[in-house]
């Protein structure tokens, strides 16, 4: 269980860190509260990805629980933003989709590499 709150806390952490350059980029402020507002449609995504992947299984694993993390994060981040008028624009898609990807399944792929040596 150790193991899979560490992996869950590093995706949270990731999904902040997108938050905060996001915000930083688009010159807009980094308070806690800011970024929170901003985070918190990605990390009800990431939760919901770890639901659906039954990620404390497996929690390192790039399939299925990293791709089930990273696609719900997306989807379901957007839905909620839509919801609440956030931005959804399609270059925020792509951007928000790419970055997600580097930092949600980068992290796991370096532990596999690591576990391999």
């Amino acid at each position: 269980m150790r193991v899979a709150a560490t992996a869950l806390a590093t995706d949270v952490a990731c999904l902040l860190v997108f938050a905060t350059v996001g915000r930083r980029s688009h010159a807009e402020g980094l308070t806690l509260t800011g970024i929170a507002g901003t985070a918190w449609p990605f990390v009800v995504g990431a939760a919901v990805g770890w639901v659906l992947s039954l990620g404390w299984r497996r929690p390192y694993a790039l399939v299925p629980t990293g791709v089930a993390v990273w696609v719900a994060t997306i989807v379901v981040g957007m839905l909620l933003r839509k919801l609440t008028n956030a931005g959804t624009a399609p270059s925020f898609i792509v951007v928000a989709s790419l970055s997600t990807a580097v930092l949600l399944l980068g992290w796991r792929a370096g532990v596999v590499l690591l576990a391999r040596r």
